[in-house]
């Protein structure tokens, strides 16, 4: 395991998926972060890479090959080198392999940094190509928040705020786990959606067009909650598992297969094409109060 640290925050993250595991605030000694209660849902804050969501029956094609992966792709299930480590800041990164070339066919080194800055905690994901061909691959966060985050409040004392007026549809998750190709409307000019467990029951709600790029968890009784930030993520998805007591708010930078996909990766929506030698880089970052 893995610390940082600085006067407000503390942090751990595990080389298992480079994924954080806590983000407790010193000063009012809130922890964020979702434990992992394996009855629930066992994960914290994977890293998705290099593909976000679900592939129609679990594989796609590239040059005329079929590769298959785990929803979400492999870089969770990976163990993370680290790069360079400070007091408040960590690096860790993947790289291609033996068993990565076996199912994803690109030489690429992914380079996950935590740094914190005073009560601000920033995760940069950096994808670097290492060849002469285009780097076809999505990325995307997927942190799970406690809610609610302090004694004396319930789950439905806790709603999201969004930092524009929003109109936006969800895409509902079909039975077989595919995105349906059509939204249904969803949040209709507010810039908040209230919290209830129920709101979860048919899987995600996934977004392609929301104006915003600050979400925030904040409750009816108490000033205390957090901030997530993420500019240049186009996709979002929220998600609760089945009456646990957290939130995830999901930036992405992809999204799973579409009803209409291809499964051709090079065609797959929200797919990133990376030129030869070329970087990718993109921030969120995460404040709590």
């Amino acid at each position: 395991m893995l610390t940082i640290s600085n006067d407000s925050l503390n942090i751990t993250i595990t080389k298992a998926g480079a994924e954080l595991t806590s983000v407790f605030n010193k000063k009012n000694g809130i922890e964020y972060l979702w434990n992992g209660d394996p009855a629930f849902w066992p994960k914290h804050s994977p890293i998705l890479f290099p593909v976000v969501g679900g592939l129609k029956n679990g594989g796609y094609q590239h040059e005329g090959n079929s590769y298959y992966f785990n929803r979400h792709g492999f870089a969770r299930e990976l163990t993370f080198e680290v790069a360079e480590q400070t007091d408040s800041s960590v690096s860790l990164f993947i790289e291609t392999s033996e068993a990565t070339l076996a199912v994803y066919p690109f030489d690429f080194k992914l380079i996950i940094t935590y740094s914190l800055h005073e009560e601000e905690l920033k995760v940069d994901y950096l994808v670097e190509n290492k060849s002469d061909k285009d780097l076809l691959f999505s990325i995307g966060a997927h942190p799970a928040f406690n809610v609610p985050l302090v004694k004396g409040t319930e789950f439905d004392d806790y709603y999201l705020k969004f930092n524009e007026v929003e109109n936006a549809g969800i895409y509902p998750i079909a039975t077989d786990g595919l995105i349906k190709n059509d939204s249904v409307p969803f949040l209709v000019n507010t810039d908040k959606l209230p919290l209830t467990k129920s709101l979860f029951y048919n899987d995600a709600l996934i977004f392609k067009d929301l104006k915003s790029t600050a979400i925030s968890i904040l409750n009816h009784l108490n000033g205390h909650g957090l901030t997530i930030s993420y500019p240049d993520f186009p996709y979002m998805g929220l998600w609760n598992a089945k009456d646990a007591n957290f939130v995830c708010i999901e930036p992405w930078c992809g999204i799973g297969d579409m009803e209409n996909t291809t499964s051709q990766l090079s065609e797959k929506e929200g797919i990133v094409k990376l030129s030869a030698f070329e970087n990718f880089d993109r921030t969120w970052s995460l404040k709590t109060f």
